[in-house]
């Protein structure tokens, strides 16, 4: 009997043994179809809503907890619209991080939107057990995870990737608290920024404007879409072009929607570049060597005269969200307004050559006063008078003598006339930032102009004559080939290649 007892005390602790652990194994995998068709127990939403990512401060400010809750910003746009620019001003904010682009955040939901479009792929995916839920939360987890640690943490985190705003209404379903800005600018200034700065776009055609106005006006169409959808509460469009000619109305407005604290760094994100805490630039993006210099009038209107003349008088079909948006898609130069003050001096400022590059960034791009005369050399800037010095002035067009296009100061008439020192350049129309350069009298229409660099008097110099350029190690011939490169001339020529 004792035997028997013995072996049935031990029958029945196995037995409890197993009863708990089916009933373990049950909870964390119940049936898909027995609790509202998602491989999880609805036991353990709450403790999904609770899972956080913890971040230390390197700097010894303690650390950081981030979850689904987290109130993320994404900035975003068609590129070439000011999506660098205005996460580099928001970078200069101390509760705010963004960081340079991710570029793989885009690629993950580009991924997810075309699982989600295939139904074949989909009934796939199920009947794995990789359902809507596990992709969402793997999507969640990953974008979290990219966005927290590509950079120091901060009480915001911002994330700017420009294509990531096809996605708003996802990223508004995986992120609830999250807010969005979605830059605009005139679509024909963007393409033409693409072309003109060789930016690689995958599906735009480089080599015509057409091609790349019609891919434009398809993205900016569907992440207006999606900005609306989301509401605005939680997305706001904002125009490049008053973020450049009002920088504090327009920052005033972004900081007010996202809930933070003014700040005036905002209007000097160029001082903070590169210092800790502060505003993280790429040497590779494009946009780099404009964002070091302090918000000007440089880049407004840089595609006034170079759009053929076909595609501008097609531009309203081509591209009809200019108008939606509020563009004139015929206006050549178009009325942008006026410029503030602040940004018309910061404009002189970068003519002159009067800005800092970054001592990590030095050596990646020539952006100092060599860059300016150089330009003045060729006649893409022409210097206009004003009190007793000269001041070289932005002219986008064809360096030809007249007709150009000026921008700076934002006139957008001409000629340019004779100021006292300290008083702004007028013109005779009102509003705008472009303008054209008429011929002066007894000039001839199409003749170069030139100017000699400036000296610290303020005249300008004869430039030097031009020396005839020698024969390089490349063009002799020995042996009927050409002779061989040294390694440091070949190492230059194949990262040329790659740049």
């Amino acid at each position: 009997m004792r035997v028997t007892a013995r072996r049935g005390v031990v029958v029945g602790g196995l037995a409890l043994v197993l009863l708990a652990a089916a009933l373990v194994g049950r909870r964390a995998l119940v049936c898909p179809g027995a609790r509202g068709g998602g491989p999880w127990p609805e036991e353990d939403e709450e403790d999904e809503e609770e899972e956080e990512l913890v971040v230390r401060d390197e700097r010894g400010r303690g650390e950081y907890r981030y979850s689904k809750e987290t109130p993320l910003v994404f900035v975003g746009g068609v590129p070439r619209s000011g999506t660098t620019l205005m996460r580099a001003m928001l970078d200069a904010h101390p509760e705010v991080r963004c960081g340079q682009e991710t570029r793989i955040i885009p690629r993950l939901l580009a991924m997810r939107q075309a699982w989600a479009r295939s139904a074949r792929e989909k009934a796939r995916l199920d009947e794995a057990g990789v359902t809507e839920r596990v992709l969402d939360a793997a999507v969640r987890a990953f974008v979290l995870e990219v966005i927290a640690r590509h950079g120091e943490p901060a009480r915001f985190l911002c994330n700017k990737d420009p294509f990531t705003l096809k996605s708003s209404v996802y990223l508004a379903r995986l992120f609830p608290n999250s807010k969005f800005l979605l830059m605009v600018r005139d679509g024909r200034a963007s393409v033409h920024s693409m072309i003109s700065r060789k930016v690689t776009i995958a599906g735009f055609d480089l080599t015509s404007y057409r091609d790349c106005l019609t891919k434009w006006n398809r993205a900016i169409e569907v992440m207006y879409a999606q900005c609306l959808q989301v509401g605005r509460a939680k997305c706001l469009p904002v125009y490049y072009e008053q973020l450049v000619l009002h920088p504090q109305r327009s920052l005033r407005h972004v900081v007010d929607f996202l809930g933070l604290a003014w700040t005036d760094a905002l209007l000097h994100h160029e001082d903070l570049i590169g210092k800790p805490g502060g505003v993280s630039l790429s040497k590779i993006e494009r946009s780099t060597d404009q964002v070091i210099k302090p918000v000007n009038l440089e880049a407004l209107s840089k595609w006034i005269g170079h759009i053929p003349e076909d595609v501008v008088q097609d531009m309203a079909h081509i591209a009809p969200m200019l108008a939606k948006l509020g563009y004139d898609p015929y206006a050549n130069p178009p009325n942008y307004g006026d410029p503030d003050p602040f940004v018309v001096n910061n404009t002189n400022r970068v003519m002159k050559g009067d800005f800092k590059t970054p001592a990590n960034l030095k050596g990646y791009f020539q952006m100092d006063q060599n860059t300016i005369l150089s330009s003045l050399m060729k006649g893409a800037i022409s210097p206009v008078s004003r009190g007793r010095g000269r001041l070289p002035v932005l002219i986008d067009g064809p360096p030809v003598g007249c007709g150009r296009v000026v921008v700076a100061e934002g006139l957008n008439r001409a000629p340019p006339i004779r100021a006292a020192p300290g008083q702004a350049v007028g013109s005779g129309r009102s509003g705008g930032v472009g303008g054209h350069v008429p011929c002066p009298p007894g000039s001839p229409g199409g003749a170069r102009q030139r100017a000699g660099p400036l000296r610290s008097s303020g005249h300008s110099v004869a430039p030097r004559a031009r020396r005839k350029r020698r024969p390089g190690r490349r063009a002799r011939i020995r042996g009927g080939r050409p002779a061989p490169l040294r390694a440091g001339a070949r190492a230059r020529n194949t990262m040329d290649r790659e740049r």
